[in-house]
């Protein structure tokens, strides 16, 4: 009699374990209804629900924990800074080219329509040589040659 009482008891205290241990699954269907079940459905993606806690396990649904999409977002909004970043950089650089090739093409022009040119050096003015002339309408051919091609970015 004490054994069948004792081996009732033990059946009594491991049941309900069981039964808490089982799985059970939440799915929402193409209507939008959320479903529960113990068994996973088939050609539906499902989570496991921990019923202890109340908690689901990572979806495979794709769904993210408040974490880890507020981690996505600061990635995406560090990645977004620094595109802008780079195109602000890259901006100015483009803008600095474009003055450089105006600067340069007005200096050629004036060379070139110009038979003497006059420059101050140390408060005292004087005219260029030809050679000196030549030398700086070479300088100012590369510098257009540099900034004024719309294919080379300044490299």
């Amino acid at each position: 009699m004490n054994r069948k009482i004792l081996v009732l008891s033990l059946l009594m205290a491991v049941v309900p374990g069981t039964a808490m241990s089982a799985s059970v699954y939440k799915w929402t269907d193409d209507k939008g209804v959320t479903h529960y079940g113990d068994h996973q459905p088939t050609g539906t993606s499902a989570e496991k629900v921990n019923v202890r806690s109340g908690t689901s396990s990572k979806a495979s649904d794709g769904r993210q924990s408040p974490q880890e999409r507020l981690s996505d977002i600061q990635e995406q909004q560090e990645s977004q800074a620094k595109e802008r970043r780079e195109t602000a950089v890259q901006e100015a650089n483009r803008k600095q080219r474009e003055a450089n090739c105006a600067t340069a093409r007005s200096n050629l022009k004036i060379i070139d329509s110009n038979a003497r040119i006059r420059v101050e050096e140390n408060g005292e003015q004087r005219y260029l040589s030809p050679e000196e002339i030549a030398e700086k309408r070479a300088t100012f051919e590369e510098i257009v040659e540099k900034n004024c091609n719309p294919d080379d970015e300044g490299n």
